[in-house]
């Protein structure tokens, strides 16, 4: 590898290192506030908390484009688009599913955090050959697995079932904050290199 290809492919990896840095603190921010509100109005408002049940995958949609974008030098998107959606479906899904009621949703959602996770356990597994920082987001994903399974073990005991998504939520927002600083040292470590 000559020194310019070199320096292009630091280069990059330092630019793709600081968007998905970016991306994970907006995560972050974004499963803090939607915790806080489904503590706040899942047992005084069901309308309200449905509203933040078709929200957190709906931003999911959001937040897989966002890391497109972020990651646009990655060979395979594919991953990423399956994904989106997943996640599109289930937004609908979980309109669908909360007309039925809080034990129907809440398997959907399991059924999407076993999915979701195990994507995002593949992505982080491929990333860390090339960005380092991902560990968060590998146990991430296989704690999504876990968490999917227990929605679906907890659905039909509607107030634990919600609050495991609340717990779900806020484990996220920890793994993309430890993400978020473990890139920062990725990003740092190259720039002084």
């Amino acid at each position: 590898m000559t020194a310019n290809t070199q320096a292009a492919v630091t280069g990059q990896s330092v630019e793709t290192a600081r968007s998905l840095r970016k991306l994970y603190f907006i995560r972050a921010a974004f499963s803090v506030t939607w915790v806080i509100s489904i503590f706040l109005f899942a047992k005084t408002s069901m309308v309200i908390a449905g509203v933040l049940l078709i929200i957190y995958p709906a931003w999911d949609v959001i937040g897989t484009f966002l890391d497109i974008r972020a990651n646009h030098s990655s060979p395979s998107k594919t991953p990423q688009y399956v994904n989106a959606v997943i996640s599109g479906i289930t937004t609908v899904a979980v309109g669908i599913a909360l007309q039925k009621g809080i034990p129907e949703t809440l398997m959907v959602f399991g059924t999407w955090a076993i999915g979701t996770g195990l994507i995002q356990l593949v992505l982080g597994l491929r990333r860390r050959k090339h960005l380092e920082g991902q560990w968060p987001m590998i146990i991430s994903g296989a704690q999504s697995i876990i968490g999917g399974t227990s929605f679906i073990i907890l659905a039909h005991d509607p107030t634990k079932g919600i609050t495991s998504l609340a717990g779900y939520a806020a484990f996220g927002a920890f793994y993309y904050l430890l993400a978020a600083f473990r890139l920062t040292k990725t990003v740092n470590k190259v720039a002084t290199a």
